[in-house]
């Protein structure tokens, strides 16, 4: 791993010119700031335009990666759709067309669903969050349930069988679609255009964004985690916050 460069080295990981660029962002913890819980999230009022500015300046080589589903980013940055890989990249929308989702059916999560739910009873604070093809649970407000929280979903993985795994992330452990990964999101997306033959730079915060960071070193990407996780990263520079995520887009935006 390289050493953590500041945001503010002339050298450092933010390039100044977006030209022949390719953007890929992680949105919570990232783009904006970690709330309690999914839904307390606030995006600034700024942010949706702001991005859309960013996207139009690299010639629409921007897309969001995040654990969030598609049509929760849509929401949260309503009125634009951005181009997205969704639930770790169990979805993917180019800019303003047709989701393209993984294989497995969703039905096959109604048990543990509500095997979920009832565990969540038993810890104040707890929340299971709903994504579809996806099931999170979120122990940030009872955090002395980590242990317990990855057990209950290790069973239900197991049970479900192929095509499932668990995905570890901040104060959260998951259910997902397994082959899929953020890194191999980006990778799917470098192969087509307006990304190919870019250069490209991945940001995220958590233990998820990793393959990002990986598919980065291996393909001549650059990669800026952003905060201080709790595990080791092999991000090639660190931003200490959002905000700064943020203040690099306003700045870059505001230019002609």
């Amino acid at each position: 791993m390289q050493p953590d460069t500041a945001c503010d080295n002339a050298d450092g990981p933010l390039p100044s010119s977006l030209d022949g660029w390719a953007l890929f962002i992680d949105i919570d913890g990232t783009l904006i700031d970690l709330a309690t819980t999914p839904e307390s999230i606030v995006v600034p009022p700024d942010l949706p335009d702001q991005l859309m500015k960013l996207s139009r300046k690299v010639g629409g080589a921007l897309a969001l990666v995040t654990g969030r589903s598609i049509a929760a980013v849509d929401t949260m940055f309503a009125p634009h759709h951005f181009t997205v890989a969704g639930l770790h990249g169990a979805e993917i929308r180019r800019e303003n067309a047709d989701i393209l989702r993984h294989g497995l059916n969703a039905e096959a999560l109604d048990r543990p669903r509500l095997v979920l739910q009832d565990f969540a009873r038993h810890w104040p604070g707890m929340v299971i969050e709903d994504k579809g093809l996806g099931l999170s649970v979120h122990y940030r407000q009872a955090p002395e349930a980590a242990t317990a929280a990855a057990h209950a979903v290790d069973r239900l993985v197991k049970d479900l069988g192929y095509g499932w795994k668990r995905q570890d992330g901040k104060m959260v452990v998951e259910i997902g679609p397994a082959g899929t990964s953020k890194g191999v999101a980006v990778a799917h997306f470098m192969e087509t255009a307006p990304y190919a033959g870019r250069k490209f730079l991945v940001i995220g915060d958590d233990l998820t964004d990793e393959t990002m960071f990986h598919y980065a070193r291996e393909a001549g990407g650059r990669s800026i985690r952003v905060g201080d996780p709790p595990f080791e990263s092999i991000a090639e520079f660190k931003l200490e916050s959002a905000s700064d995520v943020r203040s690099w887009i306003a700045r870059a935006t505001s230019e002609n």
